[in-house]
């Protein structure tokens, strides 16, 4: 069989474009439409409706939230929460990121180190990190500290198992090479062997960053002063959704807008490893 044959059409024929664009928006309508529609039912019924917010309602809400400070603190506070989330964030991301980094490079290359660690990485990976939520604030208190170890301890594992196993499937053939022609095992592994690594790195980072949120959440949610978890979480106590699903909102672009910038710096630095 070749891909000409009528059985294999609907795997080899791509949709245009416009028409990827139209698929790929499809859920999106269909999903804004129940939305309004559910919306405008329950405000036909009861004007005063919290659950189903209109436009109209949350548009206020985010001018408040964003555009008008507050009357006790004198703040934006959205501006103050995306800016405490995002950094505590960043941090934490980041530090898993080098710790990920350099013991899964070190334990793909050199088998002194598997031996010593990969079963400890294994372990720790299978600990839920919600967890140990409750022993990083009493261990370290409720300040930054232990947000960001939450954040560090659910994503370390990933990246860190991620980086090892990509390194082991690297042709060893390069090791050899380079060692041959006088290389160091230093320099074989941070000159050599580091750079066909790091985007590797960075699509890890992606696919941690989803985690990332979800513990960075629990964490402002459970004990914090501000940050969108917190907000969001405060806010539930009034049933202030036209606040709640603006913040969710945001929480999602923030995300999508981070993996799109990751993707793109791949496809742009590392055109070999994406192969275009």
């Amino acid at each position: 069989m070749t891909w000409r044959n009528p059985h294999f059409l609907g795997f080899a024929a791509r949709p245009s474009k416009p028409l990827r664009v139209a698929l790929g928006s499809a859920l999106f309508v269909l999903c804004l439409a129940l939305y309004l529609t559910a919306s405008h039912l329950r405000h036909r019924d009861n004007p005063q409706d919290k659950i189903l917010p209109s436009f109209g309602q949350m548009a206020t809400a985010v001018y408040q939230m964003g555009f008008q400070r507050d009357t006790r603190t004198g703040e934006y506070l959205m501006l103050v929460d995306t800016a405490s989330s995002l950094r505590r964030l960043f941090i934490g991301v980041l530090l898993a990121a080098a710790l990920g980094l350099v013991l899964g490079l070190n334990m793909g290359l050199f088998p002194g180190v598997e031996a010593l660690t990969a079963v400890f990485v294994t372990v720790v990976s299978i600990i839920p990190p919600l967890a140990v939520l409750p022993i990083l604030f009493i261990a370290f208190g409720v300040d930054e500290f232990a947000k960001i170890m939450l954040i560090l301890i659910g994503t370390f594992p990933l990246i860190c198992r991620d980086i090892y196993l990509y390194t082991k499937k690297l042709p060893y053939e390069q090791v050899i090479k380079s060692l041959t022609l006088g290389a160091g095992a230093f320099t074989t592994a941070y000159r050599i062997v580091l750079p066909q690594v790091m985007p590797r790195l960075l699509e890890a980072m992606r696919l941690s960053f989803g985690a990332a949120w979800l513990f960075l959440i629990a964490a402002e949610a459970i004990a914090s002063t501000d940050g969108l978890g917190y907000r969001i979480f405060l806010m539930r106590r009034y049933l202030a959704m036209d606040v709640i699903i603006p913040y969710v909102f945001l929480i999602t672009a923030l995300g999508f807008a981070m993996d799109v910038s990751l993707k793109r710096f791949v496809l742009w630095r590392f055109r070999w490893y994406s192969g275009r």
